[in-house]
């Protein structure tokens, strides 16, 4: 694993392309903390942290010498991104993220997945598109800004230290992953 250089990663993508996954077996291949931003964002019951509290777990997970963040919370980027070394930008095809969102959605409801403490997901609330707590909304609402704004993040001076590492097909990630 030696020939892989960066300790501190983050992995970033549309909802359900496969951050959290990719950013868990990073974090053991590299003997690194793996944090998992909604794990430390989401209450009982679906409630988000307060903003501070939030800020304050990521600011603790962070503090380690190696990790490895998944997730895309411009609220807590000032605190990740600079301490950060390399950024995996998963800009995989709307179909295929709109297919894993799918496809994810059920087998959580079907299996009644325990995710971060007490939640579930609701698949009623993900049909109903026009809510924001529908996933499907969100991804409708996030994926394209998401392809415009990273671009421009990554040109910006104050993030010139990071190394973009960008996969545009799951194949393309599994065969780096695989290669590591």
């Amino acid at each position: 694993m030696s020939s892989f250089p960066y300790k501190r990663i983050v992995v970033v993508g549309a909802t359900s392309s496969g951050k959290s996954t990719l950013a868990e077996k990073l974090a053991r291949c590299l003997g690194a903390n793996y944090i998992e931003l909604d794990a430390l964002n989401w209450e009982p019951n679906w409630q988000a942290a307060p903003l501070d509290v939030f800020r304050g777990r990521v600011e603790k997970a962070t503090q380690a010498e190696k990790w490895v963040v998944a997730g895309n919370y411009h609220v807590v980027r000032d605190l990740i991104w600079p301490k950060a070394e390399a950024v995996i930008w998963l800009d995989y095809p709307f179909l295929k993220v709109f297919w894993q969102l799918t496809h994810r959605t059920f087998r959580r409801w079907w299996t009644k997945e325990l995710l971060w403490g007490t939640n579930r997901e609701s698949l009623w609330n993900h049909f109903k598109l026009w809510s924001p707590d529908s996933l499907f909304h969100w991804l409708f609402k996030t994926y394209w800004r998401r392809k415009r704004e990273y671009p421009l993040l990554f040109s910006q001076p104050e993030l010139q230290h990071l190394k973009l590492i960008r996969f545009q097909h799951p194949s393309e990630t599994d065969e780096w992953l695989n290669a590591l």
